[in-house]
């Protein structure tokens, strides 16, 4: 990170600007939102900064910036659309003790200014250290559609109310108010009563929050999705930005986990097929420990919680010790890796049912219906079906399917390292091995890339990489 980004209290402080044209106005909207005292220095003056300074918005002088001219300035901003200029400007700045931006000249400015989404007092600054400006206006509009304009007077009013909030004492008791007032009730009031129904929410949040006995927190089975952030669910998103506690899986990655609060305790609860691992009863001790001292526990699952998750099993152990729970269902990962080779997990005309199975269990090798499954058209999703896979491709053989029968491996499924590797049942483990797929990958069993069909009948027992 080369800029660090700060935010300057411009508070009645001098701001310069060198130049009055039409780069200037762009500078001077931005800075006319701050509370600075802002002076243009400058020839040749647009229609537009005339205006301001008759409306006394600025202070305005029809000349070069000159030596002594930004004395006691926090900030000057060379905008004079001459390289020459903004050199003497920016030299007469640094000289003056003001930190200097020069429009357009990144690596001779002290400072950037970021793209930046107003919800006064609440402001979001984008920077990209000025590689993709493009970028950075993109997210500057997502995020405008995403804030609610009444943002700014929810912020305005609870900040006047935070002194009697304070009486909550708990932070967490702290939290949980001011999340139901930001993030549901205090908009309702505002859309339903104005701003005096929304000094009335707040009252009434205050005193229920006073009243309500302390006790045990809460466990939010999480579904992380395959790994790609943007595939969680907004759910998914609130439930991580509101956790005291997240016990996540050994394959959640890091940019998921940084979704997080920074005071959130962050603890990988890892399980690895056939190597070391948490034991089930570990976990179930450690989520209750946390929920019973009235913590809000986040379970945070790779792919969907119900799916090949261990779920029941930590629902039960919560069920007996008497802490509520909710699940938030997460992208398995079936659903990822289907989706990557262009296909469905079920078509008219070729499958009308969908195994999603396991290659192995606790108590080994996991046995299904064979016979069923070997029948043409079925399909099914195989997870952790690696190291089974010499056992898989045996037990459908011995039942009758065809060793033609397309299977489509993809393993770490909608991440940035996918790989998929088109193979056919007969040759399954040896394509694996030629692969080199370690894992996670799961095995799409009937159903092979679109396109790839015609490569299926040339390659009856090794791997094409897709």
């Amino acid at each position: 990170m080369r800029h660090f980004p700060v935010f300057v209290n411009l508070g009645g402080r001098r701001v310069i600007v060198s130049g009055a044209g039409e780069t200037a106005v762009a500078k001077l909207r931005l800075l006319l939102k701050t509370e600075a005292r802002i002076a243009v220095f400058g020839e040749d003056v647009v229609p537009q900064v005339r205006q301001w300074a008759a409306e006394g918005r600025i202070v305005l002088t029809e000349r070069p910036i000159a030596a002594g001219d930004a004395l006691c300035a926090a900030l000057l901003y060379a905008a004079n659309d001459d390289p020459a200029e903004d050199a003497r400007a920016a030299r007469i700045g640094r000289e003056a003790g003001a930190l200097v931006n020069i429009v357009d000249n990144l690596e001779d400015s002290q400072f950037i200014t970021p793209a930046i989404v107003d919800r006064d007092p609440v402001t979001v600054a984008i920077g990209t250290e000025g590689a993709a400006p493009v970028l950075a206006r993109k997210i500057k509009a997502d995020l405008e559609e995403r804030l609610p304009a009444s943002l700014g007077v929810l912020t305005r009013i609870g900040q006047a109310f935070r002194a009697r909030a304070e009486m909550l004492g708990d932070s967490k008791k702290r939290r949980a108010f001011w999340t139901k007032f930001y993030f549901g009730a205090g908009d309702r009031a505002l859309k339903a009563g104005g701003e005096e129904a929304v000094r009335e929410t707040l009252e009434t949040l205050l005193t229920d929050e006073i009243e309500r006995r302390d006790g045990p927190g809460s466990v939010v089975f999480v579904g992380a999705g395959p790994g790609d952030p943007e595939l969680l669910t907004l759910k998914a998103r609130n439930a991580l930005h509101e956790a005291d506690v997240v016990l996540h899986d050994r394959l959640v990655p890091q940019p998921i986990l940084e979704l997080a609060r920074r005071e959130a305790i962050i603890v990988e609860t890892g399980k690895k097929g056939f190597g070391p691992a948490w034991t089930q009863d570990a976990i179930n001790a450690l989520m209750i420990e946390h929920a019973s001292a009235g913590a809000r526990v986040i379970r945070l699952k790779s792919g969907d919680p119900a799916v090949f998750g261990r779920l029941e099993e930590e629902l039960d152990a919560l069920d007996e010790a008497g802490i509520e729970f909710e699940i938030v269902p997460g992208i398995t990962s079936a659903s990822a890796a289907v989706a990557s080779i262009g296909r469905s997990l079920t078509r008219r005309g070729r499958n009308a049912s969908l195994r999603i199975i396991t290659g192995h269990d606790a108590e080994g090798f996991a046995d299904h219906d064979w016979r069923a499954l070997a029948r043409p058209g079925e399909a099914a999703a195989i997870y952790m079906g690696l190291k089974a896979s010499a056992f898989l491709r045996g037990r459908l053989l011995m039942h009758g399917a065809d060793a033609e029968t397309p299977v489509t491996v993809v393993e770490n499924a909608a991440r940035a390292d996918q790989r998929i590797v088109a193979a056919t049942l007969g040759g399954l483990p040896e394509a694996l091995a030629d692969a080199g797929i370690t894992g996670p990958a799961v095995l799409l069993y009937g159903i092979a890339p679109r396109g790839a069909q015609v490569a299926m009948d040339a390659l009856p027992a090794r791997a094409e990489a897709v």
